[in-house]
């Protein structure tokens, strides 16, 4: 890494699933509208060819003349290669295939239990969580290893145990987790303000926002815009428009999946008085299972989705023929701003520039005080030279610490389970589980389920959960 006259030559950065069909065209954008940096992007990924397509589609963005910032897109054969003295690590992988989350996300329909995402809490979150756990361990011996003063950047879920899983192994290790869930809930706002308060054109960051929680369960307790406190304007609006809720203008997710209407949102600060910061679909799998994950009724009654893997495995297709068209040439890569944050953050610890966002590391510094140490949450810190500072939360209040704490219990449950192959803590998370309890099923019914869920993604998993006799039963 080299600076001079406000720019930095020779970065290197190790993106591990680098043969990501979605967000590393993300990256590659982002990187390229950024002139001030510049250097090598080692791609790594246990299907080299994906990694390969994208080496070709990187070095062809960086040839377009309306490309400013200039990258090297090279493909490592090892994670040792592709680690070796890196200035920034970004983490992008899926654990397994569709076909493990396929397990993961529609096994426990059997027992009731319905699942909107399935990748971060419920039955499918904590299982998908045995595969990656031990993939996070070998990245943080890794980093351990061949990088030690780099940079981790998260965007892999489970959020908060691939967080967790790389401290636990690499307590030194310079992590955190990046998520755009709370982007998405600012941009909400912005939408109300710019409806309801006759203003235009206002910026996202604009909307100042205390974030405290945990991944894909986080609050605002105070939000504002230039003098204007936010909350009861919110308030109002969901008074007037909590029957159809609110769709956001500018998405082209309206109709998909993927799409929501905020109404689970709005109910949640009905109930508890905070702003809750994600989408619906992850909002509700941390709610009991009876509440709005119910059945497909309830879901479509609350205005969301329930995105199934065979959409999932359908656009995954889709996504590789883009891929065949970028790498041939046949199409290119639309160079506008994706409104990520992730290059803002790598340029604010090379010293660029200063700014606050929502990040996802252990609670050390007590950032929420009433939350364990040893959780990782999310909230703001500062970006700057060197550091991530995190900014001092406060407190949740006693209910939302209620709706968090079996997660934060679950997530410690998980990960000992997976670094000890031990069925019967997956089986105590499972417990646990909001989802679940909500569900009313017996431990037998229980047992069963986790033992068919961990079967249909054993081969992602070590041998000890294979050799074990204790997991056999």
């Amino acid at each position: 890494m080299i600076y001079g006259e406000q720019k930095i030559k020779d970065l290197q950065i190790a993106y591990i699933g680098g043969g990501s069909r979605g967000w590393a065209w993300t990256f590659m954008t982002d990187l390229a509208l950024e002139e001030s940096m510049s250097g090598t992007i080692r791609l790594y990924d246990l299907d080299f060819e994906a990694a390969k397509a994208n080496e070709i589609i990187g070095n062809r963005i960086s040839e377009r003349e309306e490309a400013v910032g200039k990258w090297s897109y090279i493909t490592c054969n090892t994670l040792r290669e592709a680690l070796a003295g890196a200035d920034f690590v970004v983490i992008s992988i899926l654990p397994g295939t569709f076909d493990e989350m396929e397990s993961d996300v529609h096994m426990p329909e059997r027992l009731g239990i319905y699942q909107s995402v399935g990748d971060t809490a419920g039955p499918g979150g904590m299982i998908r969580a045995l595969r990656t756990i031990p993939m996070f361990v070998e990245i943080a011996e890794g980093v351990r290893e061949y990088a030690p003063e780099a940079w981790i950047i998260n965007y892999t879920n489970p959020m908060s145990l691939c967080v967790k899983t790389l401290y636990h192994t690499f307590p030194e290790i310079k992590a955190f987790g990046c998520c755009h869930e709370v982007f998405g809930t600012q941009k909400i706002l912005k939408g109300i303000l710019e409806d309801t308060q006759n203003l235009q054109n206002i910026e996202r960051r604009d909307i100042h926002v205390n974030v405290l929680g945990i991944n894909h369960f986080t609050w605002f307790d105070e939000a504002s815009y230039k003098g204007i406190d936010l909350f009861p304007v919110y308030k109002k609006y969901i008074e007037e428009h909590f029957a159809e809720g609110y769709y956001e203008h500018d998405t082209n997710w309206a109709n998909t999946c993927f799409a929501c209407n905020h109404r689970v949102k709005f109910d949640l600060f009905r109930k508890y008085g905070l702003i809750a910061a994600a989408g619906d679909r992850h909002l509700a799998e941390f709610m009991p299972g009876n509440e709005y994950l119910n059945n497909p009724q309830t879901v479509d009654e609350w205005g969301f989705a329930l995105t199934s893997v065979a959409w999932r495995k359908n656009d995954l297709k889709n996504r590789m023929e883009k891929s065949r068209r970028l790498a041939s040439g046949e199409e290119e890569v639309k160079l506008k701003p994706t409104g990520e944050e992730g290059i803002l953050l790598i340029k604010a610890l090379c010293g660029l520039e200063r700014i606050i966002s929502n990040v996802n590391i252990p609670n050390t510094a007590a950032q929420i005080s009433n939350l364990p140490k040893d959780a990782i949450v999310e909230t703001n810190a500062v970006f700057e030279y060197g550091h991530v500072r995190p900014i001092a939360a406060g407190k949740v209040p006693d209910q939302v610490r209620k709706l968090i704490m079996p997660h934060i219990e679950n997530h410690e449950t998980i990960l000992q389970a997976a670094l000890n192959c031990d069925k019967e803590a997956v089986v105590k998370a499972f417990m646990n589980d909001p989802i679940v309890k909500g569900k009313n099923c017996s431990e037998r019914e229980i047992r069963m389920l986790v033992s068919d869920m961990i079967s249909a993604t054993d081969k992602y998993l070590p041998k000890g959960w294979k050799n074990d006799e204790k997991n056999k039963r």
